[in-house]
């Protein structure tokens, strides 16, 4: 796998990676635009918290924080999904990736990870179920890693700073993104519609 060192070449290769193929309402699946997950995973090669890293992406659909944290030097990169469809998809994409089909509350917490991604399921939808983001947040304490990086509803903000602080997370950065819902839902009648999104930089 050939290493990227250009944060426009990076959006490219994110680009490449698959949608999901089956998108499942009950799991709010939404792939990352590669626009918003290039400069976040630029910033997190930044920060150092890629290059020579054990990288875990929870929820990780098709693998792009896995994959791309591959291409940017990361040492193993892991990506876990509940869903089979994505795994195996991504898995036939991406063989320099560990994929891994299991559900992050059943998963053990034996592994050696450095910086983890999540883009949880967060309530964009009014008929989606509440703090399934929050399940994430627990299980990455459980694993232990050295900085988190999560997406979240920005209207939950306030809530969120309290619940980090109270579980000994330390919030460095708080990235802000509009992030395109597309129509792919058939309850959806807009095109595309933009939620506010935040990414909190968390460190344990």
């Amino acid at each position: 796998m050939k290493k990227i060192t250009k944060k426009k070449h990076l959006e490219i290769a994110i680009q490449n990676v698959p949608k999901h193929p089956k998108p499942k309402i009950e799991l709010e699946q939404y792939s990352t635009p590669a626009i918003i997950a290039a400069d976040l995973l630029w910033n997190a090669y930044s920060f150092g918290d890629i290059i020579g890293k054990n990288i875990m992406d929870l929820g990780c659909g098709t693998g792009v924080f896995a994959i791309a944290s591959k291409l940017l030097g990361a040492t193993s990169a892991i990506g876990i999904d509940i869903d089979k469809d994505s795994i195996d998809l991504a898995s036939s994409y991406c063989t320099d990736v560990d994929f891994i089909c299991s559900d992050i509350c059943k998963l053990n917490d034996d592994f050696d990870v450095d910086t983890i991604f999540q883009n949880p399921p967060f309530g964009s939808q009014k008929n989606a179920k509440k703090g399934q983001d929050l399940k994430f947040i627990k299980k990455a304490i459980d694993l232990n890693p050295s900085v988190l990086y999560s997406f979240h509803m920005a209207s939950t903000q306030k809530f969120l700073i309290d619940f980090f602080e109270k579980h000994n997370l330390k919030i460095t950065h708080i990235f802000r993104y509009d992030f395109p819902i597309p129509k792919i839902y058939e309850f959806h009648t807009k095109e595309s519609s933009n939620v506010e999104v935040i990414v909190i930089r968390a460190t344990l």
